[in-house]
């Protein structure tokens, strides 16, 4: 009996080291990504699928332009178009990444607010956000079905790039900034 509550304590404390330790990676992640605050990057399509090739011949940039201990706003400038914002937040219940798309106006588009929490995997380098509950419900209700099973990554390549990917079955996009080469900030969509 002795040996069975032992274990079931070890079991328990191995348990709550697991998530103390994911809870670390997330939290050191967030530091590495904050430590680009105020900064803008340029970038480029390096994993691209048909459907999105035309995304290749554009200048793409990054904007790391609002941080606070809970939040970090990240605008992503394709071409002429500012719409696009990544945020990713501090939750209790651990990394969250949001896409937030707003018109000339500053208004949030139709589909927007859609991304997800972070996996348990995650390292200090790099962040994998499957879709959550929201995101599909509005992915559904949009008829775009292939997104339902979108995950989102962000990675931090040792001070050298910043890369965003999406990924489901059959179709794949990665986008890597140049973090040794800042460049001046753009200007964004108002909030």
């Amino acid at each position: 009996m002795r040996f069975i509550t032992a274990f079931s304590i070890a079991l328990g404390f191995g348990g709550f080291a697991a998530a103390g330790d994911a809870e670390s990676t997330s939290h050191r992640f967030f530091q590495n990504l904050s430590a680009l605050c105020g900064q803008s990057f340029a970038g480029r399509a390096t994993d691209v699928e048909e459907a999105t090739r035309s995304l290749a011949q554009e200048r793409l940039f990054m904007h790391v332009r609002e941080c606070t201990d809970a939040e970090i706003q990240i605008g992503f400038h394709v071409g002429e178009n500012r719409s696009r914002t990544w945020v990713v937040s501090r939750t209790d219940a651990g990394l969250q990444l949001k896409h937030i798309h707003r018109d000339e106006n500053g208004r949030p588009e139709q589909l927007s607010f859609y991304g997800g929490m972070a996996t348990s995997n995650g390292t200090e380098w790099r962040q994998e956000f499957p879709a959550d509950a929201y995101s599909k419900e509005i992915f559904a209700a949009a008829g775009l079905e292939q997104s339902l099973q979108n995950i989102w990554s962000l990675e931090i390549g040792e001070q050298e790039f910043f890369a965003y990917a999406l990924t489901r079955p059959e179709y794949k996009v990665r986008v890597a900034f140049d973090l040794k080469n800042p460049i001046s900030p753009l200007p964004s969509i108002p909030n």
